[in-house]
């Protein structure tokens, strides 16, 4: 008798984490992309998709996986939360600075202008190589001589 609540509560969690990911999913592909704040109402959503798997590791006896999981889920949406907001959301934060000097650009190898990386973009390139190779990273090569 006991395997069997066992069992029916295993599969009445999954039944609920499925609902939980179905509805998620519709909500996610219903969220109008001209929406304002409509970054953090995708990262809500997704967390209903976090809910949905803890309640179905739970279900499938992965215990420990699901309390990290419980534990991390939410510092990683808001690590993303907070990274948009500080780098991205101009309508929300207001000491976002909107452009970039071409000094900055010139000091930073690491800032491009956004006309450099359309040209790069709608260059030519030849048939044989991949589109990944049209752009170079530089590595720094160290050698230890004895």
């Amino acid at each position: 008798m006991m395997y069997f609540l066992i069992e029916w509560i295993q599969s009445l969690l999954l039944i609920i984490s499925a609902i939980l990911i179905i509805i998620a999913a519709v909500g996610l592909l219903r969220v109008d992309k001209n929406q304002k704040n409509v970054v953090y109402a995708r990262i809500h959503i997704v967390g209903i998709f976090d809910m949905a798997c803890i309640l179905a590791m739970i279900a499938l006896g992965h215990y420990i996986l699901a309390g990290l999981y419980f534990i991390i889920a939410p510092f990683a949406a808001h690590a993303m939360s907070y990274a948009y907001f500080k780098t991205e959301d101009d309508v929300n934060n207001s000491n976002i600075k909107k452009e970039i000097t071409d000094e900055e650009i010139k000091e930073n190898p690491f800032l491009h202008s956004k006309e450099e990386v359309q040209d790069l973009e709608r260059e030519e390139f030849p048939a044989d190589k991949k589109a990944d190779e049209r752009f170079s990273v530089s590595t720094l090569e160290i050698s230890e001589d004895d």
